[in-house]
């Protein structure tokens, strides 16, 4: 333990600048914080702190050696908390967004049945297709689906979709059906709230930019419209696998189909997930199928 001695206690003199102020968060005496400082600068032949009666700075090589061991005491306070959040149950407020279709029909039942599980936690579910900031809106969880692109968060994947090019069979029998991307700028397509298609060609993703026709960023207007006969939607797979059953859409392009993306929750760049908010997580991934 002797590597380990004096480095809360110099950390917590060089933050304060007192001796007697980092013996109180310590919970040490005054004179135990000195002999642990000292014994740690006569370990590294150098001294970290110039001392006074009125005042305590650090010298050239304690404001080198200060940042890594605050570093050291901040990952052992983590390890800490870690082992002690293993151990309670999840409580109190969580905040959650996520897509107002997705989440409508996929996350509101399971954070219900979550809620019922987890009787000493209380859920706010924002529903918005607007790409909110967490760390502004006090999010605890965001649902998002497709690529990411955020740095500052940290992703769960929950699951994938997939999506599908179709057209009802009323339009195809007028019109036919495309066999190339290139064909479809003899079609009517919609768009929504991505302006370009993607597709995979020969194992490289391409884009498509549909010329305006249709635009609205609701997927059941759009899928309404396909089954209308009005023209082409790419949308994902839990807006039309059951009218693709029916007949009523009918999949055009299979061999250009980009590849499955993500359904992701993300949550803020913390050092630790807390219990309430990992639980969830877990929830979440055991019961969406």
């Amino acid at each position: 333990m002797k590597a380990w001695q004096g480095i809360s206690e110099f950390a917590a003199v060089a933050e304060r600048q007192s001796f007697t102020a980092a013996a109180q968060e310590l919970g040490l005496s005054v004179a135990q914080v000195s002999r642990n400082i000292a014994a740690l600068e006569s370990r590294l032949h150098m001294q970290l702190l110039y001392r006074s009666t009125r005042s305590v700075s650090l010298t050239e090589e304690g404001k080198l050696y200060l940042p890594h061991c605050q570093h050291l005491v901040a990952s052992l306070r983590d390890a800490d908390q870690a082992i002690q959040q293993r151990t309670q149950q999840p409580q109190g407020l969580i905040r959650i967004t996520a897509p107002v279709y997705y989440g409508e029909r996929f996350i509101a039942p399971i954070l219900n049945d979550f809620l019922q599980v987890y009787e000493d936690c209380r859920l706010d579910l924002q529903l918005t297709n607007d790409q909110v900031d967490l760390i502004e809106g006090s999010y605890d969880v965001a649902i998002r689906l497709g690529q990411l692109g955020n740095p500052r968060l940290r992703a769960r994947k929950l699951g994938s979709r997939r999506h599908y090019v179709v057209g009802s069979p009323s339009y195809f029998e007028r019109v036919g059906e495309p066999n190339s991307i290139n064909d479809l700028d003899a079609h009517n397509c919609f768009t929504g709230t991505v302006k370009q298609w993607r597709f995979e060609v020969d194992g490289r993703s391409e884009t498509y930019r549909p010329e305006l026709y249709l635009h609205c960023n609701n997927g059941l207007a759009l899928r309404d419209a396909a089954i209308k006969g009005l023209g082409l939607a790419m949308l994902p797979d839990y807006y039309v696998t059951d009218a693709l059953a029916s007949g009523q859409l009918k999949e055009v392009l299979p061999d250009y189909r980009q590849a499955d993306d993500g359904i992701w929750a993300l949550y803020p760049e913390n050092r630790q997930v807390i219990p309430k908010v990992r639980v969830l997580l877990d929830y979440l991934l055991e019961n969406l199928k």
